[in-house]
């Protein structure tokens, strides 16, 4: 089992990282140093005790919906994506392993050389044992998106929380890139989201965890140590959407 956890956060939590996250300030691929990074705080969560499961979307190397615009196939696009996630989730595990971490990826697509099949009581029982578990291969089926692998894994595993990393430090009421007078949300909920668009996850996404009343902390990952407080120290940081109520900053 793993250890108590040491703060008030949470004990089981599903980080949600996009590819891009991955990119650091390159315009495509894996930059090393953000890489490295990002499995520092993981580590750090491990540390104190959370159990973590991580879902990488595909988007730095092939992202499905780009594809399928171009003329591709749609399913032979998004088949691509997930191929693209699990050369993400193989870095990521290599740098958490460089660093002491103990890990598994579980792929949705069977490729035994790399990773172990999808099976959700080996996937809490490894998380149990204070490994930490990354999901490659999105669900395993075309026209779905990572964010929606994330909803319907954090589910499955039964975690408090997902963490959806981004650029921008939470929900805001329009683009804080094109309107200076945004305001970020403290607290909005899953009926706001889906109703102003809010582009926070997609709908499937939203709608499957308020179906099941799963929060989504969403908050900047590029700054350093933000993995670690989003999650040890709730509502310090970032935008909580939720069942609650809407509410600014």
């Amino acid at each position: 089992m793993a250890t108590q956890v040491k703060t008030g956060g949470y004990k089981r939590i599903l980080l949600k990282l996009s590819g891009e996250a991955l990119m650091g300030d390159e315009k495509y691929g894996i930059h090393p140093h953000t890489l490295s990074r990002i499995a520092t705080e993981v580590m750090e969560l491990t540390a104190a005790g959370v159990e973590v499961a991580i879902v990488i979307g595909g988007g730095n190397i092939f992202r499905g919906v780009q594809g399928a615009t171009t003329g591709m196939d749609r399913a032979s696009a998004d088949y691509m994506g997930m191929l693209a996630t699990c050369i993400n989730c193989l870095a990521l595990q290599d740098s958490l392993e460089k660093q002491g971490g103990s890990t598994r990826v579980l792929s949705a697509i069977k490729m035994e050389q790399i990773a172990e099949p999808y099976i959700r009581r080996r996937a809490v029982r490894h998380l149990e044992k204070g490994r930490i578990v990354i999901f490659a291969a999105g669900t395993g089926n075309p026209y779905f998106t990572t964010d929606t692998a994330a909803s319907l894994r954090a589910m499955e595993i039964n975690a408090e929380v997902i963490l959806k990393a981004t650029k921008v430090d939470g929900v805001y009421d329009s683009d804080p890139k094109k309107n200076p007078a945004a305001r970020r949300y403290r607290t909005v909920t899953y009926m706001d989201v889906l109703k102003n668009n809010l582009n926070v996850m997609d709908s499937t996404a939203i709608s499957l965890c308020m179906d099941n009343k799963l929060p989504i902390v969403v908050f900047d990952m590029t700054e350093k140590g933000n993995i670690g407080r989003a999650v040890l120290s709730p509502g310090d940081i970032g935008t909580v959407v939720g069942a609650g109520e809407t509410a600014l900053a």
